[in-house]
């Protein structure tokens, strides 16, 4: 089970963090991606930790604003998002894959990000 947090309003320039909690699904051997689908727009993998070897991925589209985390420890993944700006406006999800890029074997329900003024 995966399970997202930390979403809300901000205004843009404004910072989030999300927090995607895992339990029941081995996750040491997963690697954590981070998806987001806005309104009419195809679903984007914005960041990915593998916790194996904890190599990270991020889409061009936020690399140098968001920073993706793992605490192995407590089962947690944290997308720290600075600088946020109204096209990230999007649900955010977390999945579970046994690889960056293999395809989901879990995935949470998301978080609301909405970035306006």
């Amino acid at each position: 089970q995966l399970v997202e947090s930390g979403g809300g309003l901000v205004q843009p320039g404004g910072t989030l963090n999300l927090s995607c909690a895992a339990s029941g699904i081995g996750f040491d051997v997963y690697a954590i991606s981070w998806f987001r689908q806005g309104s009419g727009k195809e679903r984007e993998r914005v960041s990915c930790i593998n916790n194996k070897d904890r190599s990270t991925y991020y889409a061009d589209s936020v690399k140098g604003r968001f920073t993706i985390t793992s605490d192995n420890s407590n089962q947690m993944v944290f997308l720290q998002m600075n600088g946020l700006q109204p096209e990230d406006t999007a649900l955010y999800y977390c999945a579970a894959e046994g690889r960056c890029g293999g395809g989901m074997d879990y995935w949470g329900e998301g978080t609301l990000v909405t970035v306006s003024s």
